[in-house]
């Protein structure tokens, strides 16, 4: 089943009064507005921006326990998030893959250190395990990474993690919970919330795609706003103190040439004590991440030079062929949100726990954690909202839900593959009209195909929702984006119903605002500190 955004509004404008509203959609809220609705509650959702825009969208692309949490003892974390892992793979097979790293070492004792960490790892995740973890002698170990730098090389361990593409599973959680009975909408902000004795009943919203105001009344309130969530927590109450330590993290797109094998890089330590990511995604390489503590969330937050040399530095140290600048296809940038603790130092240090809290007036507010947790965030997100709101008992059904596009049917050398059973009817397009086959770049590997799904049937509605979002066409080469994007943007209007004045007009403001947002993702526009 599509998505249609009208029907949606529809919805919205007919409900009198909906059990549960979620404020935010990202992983998080889409996670609560999929459990909230397979729970037969009447659920709608709000997103400012689109489905996943902010955060979500921007993540190193692992479902993964977080291996640097072992060194900081956090044990019940790393267990919770290998068995959302697992669940994440179980669910929704066409998204999830296991993804093999090797973490070189340079001497005996760091492969003892390494090896027998690693194998806790791989015991916590019990049933959920995606690999074993063993050492290995260092001829294998460039038989597996060819590209590192063999200087001083020991010897190494492998093990296991899942990988991901961040924005599709946001969106197989959109179609999702669409399928179950919720609402989803993008491109509606929240604006105030409706009280009514002191107690939050719902929110008045903006569609920003028309400028026409609703008022939304609900039984329970929850503010899933990510980095955005003491925005929403100040609008219940001014007097509250922010709980959000936001740091953002960078992460740069190399050509595979780089590091050709199958398997990632694991860099367990960098000089600010981070772990860095050298990992093969869509045919490129991803190199991340950052720490750096910023002093507010932005919706298009920008790298620093500082940033980038930072990783090209320590990146360059591992690998045979040391990466420059110029090599340096596209740069995005996320910003995590990492909860405050009394007496902390650098934000690498914050735990990623999540925060449920719920506020005197009835606002439910989750925040912190890990993208392989949104699962359980979600649980018990609704959890609450069934209690404080007095709607109807009912078990969490997620822990085994497959996701819109299920199934296991798939090769996994198909470009088409993230749309799993949808991809179907894809390929039915391509037999209507063989000129939807073509590429929108040479450089890019998807098709006009995707862009007409993307508006028909996944509520795309701007060009950077399928250039970044829908595709991952900005993430993984920035400049043969923007070279991309006025064809796809003629495309785009064509579905939209758009013709004359009008659809020039829309293509000129599309492409005015993406080119503006779009040079943030190319290295050389990096800002200085």
């Amino acid at each position: 089943m599509s998505v249609q955004r009208s029907e949606s509004i529809e919805r919205i404008e007919s409900q009198d009064v909906w059990d549960v509203l979620i404020i935010g959609g990202g992983a998080t809220g889409l996670g609560s507005g999929v459990d909230a609705a397979s729970r037969g509650y009447s659920t709608v959702l709000l997103e400012s921006a689109d489905f996943g825009q902010a955060t979500s969208s921007r993540s190193t692309k692992l479902a993964h326990g977080g291996v640097r949490y072992l060194e900081q003892m956090n044990f019940s974390l790393v267990y919770d998030a290998l068995h959302e892992r697992g669940r994440m793979r179980r669910n929704a097979p066409h998204l999830v893959d296991d993804q093999s790293f090797i973490v070189p070492t340079y001497s005996w004792w760091e492969t003892l250190y390494y090896g027998a960490g690693l194998v806790v790892y791989d015991l916590l995740s019990g049933p959920f395990s995606f690999g074993f973890s063993y050492p290995m002698i260092r001829n294998r170990v460039f038989n597996h990474v060819p590209g590192l730098n063999p200087a001083k090389v020991k010897a190494g361990v492998r093990y296991h993690d899942g990988q991901f593409d961040d924005s599709r599973y946001v969106m197989a959680l959109a179609l999702t919970m669409n399928d179950l009975g919720g609402c989803p909408v993008n491109h509606m902000q929240v604006v105030s919330l409706i009280k009514e004795e002191e107690t939050v009943r719902g929110v008045v919203a903006v569609d920003l795609l028309t400028g026409k105001e609703h008022k939304i009344y609900a039984r329970s309130v929850v503010n899933a706003t990510g980095v955005f969530t003491d925005d929403i927590r100040q609008m219940d109450d001014p007097s509250v103190t922010p709980i959000l330590q936001p740091s953002q993290g960078i992460h740069l797109m190399l050509d595979r040439e780089f590091c050709p094998g199958e398997a990632g890089i694991l860099i367990p330590k960098t000089d600010d004590g981070r772990v860095v990511f050298v990992l093969p995604w869509h045919d490129k390489l991803i190199i991340g991440t950052t720490d750096t503590e910023v002093d507010a969330p932005e919706m298009e937050p920008r790298a620093t030079d500082a940033e980038v040399d930072f990783l090209l530095e320590h990146v360059g140290r591992f690998l045979a062929r040391k990466p420059q600048r110029k090599d340096v296809r596209s740069v995005f940038n996320g910003i995590r949100p990492l909860i405050k603790a009394e007496g902390s130092g650098a934000t690498s240090t914050l735990s990623r726990d999540h925060y449920l809290t719920v506020s005197p007036s009835g606002l439910v507010t989750i925040a912190g954690g890990k993208w392989t947790t949104y699962r359980k965030m979600a649980e018990d997100v609704v959890n609450t909202c069934a209690k404080t709101a007095g709607l109807p008992e009912a078990d969490c059904r997620t822990s085994n839900l497959p996701l819109h596009g299920w199934t296991r049917d798939f090769s996994k050398s198909d470009p088409l593959r993230v749309y799993g059973s949808d991809t179907e009817k894809l390929y039915d397009l391509l037999d209507e009209d063989d000129c939807l086959a073509e590429l929108v770049h040479s450089r890019l590997p998807y098709r006009k195909v995707e862009v007409v799904w993307a508006v028909r049937s996944e509520m795309a509605h701007t060009l950077y929702g399928v250039l970044a979002l829908r595709t991952r066409a900005l993430l993984l080469d920035a400049e043969a984006t923007i070279e991309a994007a006025p064809e796809v943007a003629r495309l785009m209007a064509a579905e939209l119903g758009l013709s004359g004045d009008d659809a020039d007009a829309w293509i000129d403001a599309q492409l005015a605002e993406f080119r503006e947002v779009a040079a943030l993702y190319v290295a050389g526009n990096c800002c200085e500190l």
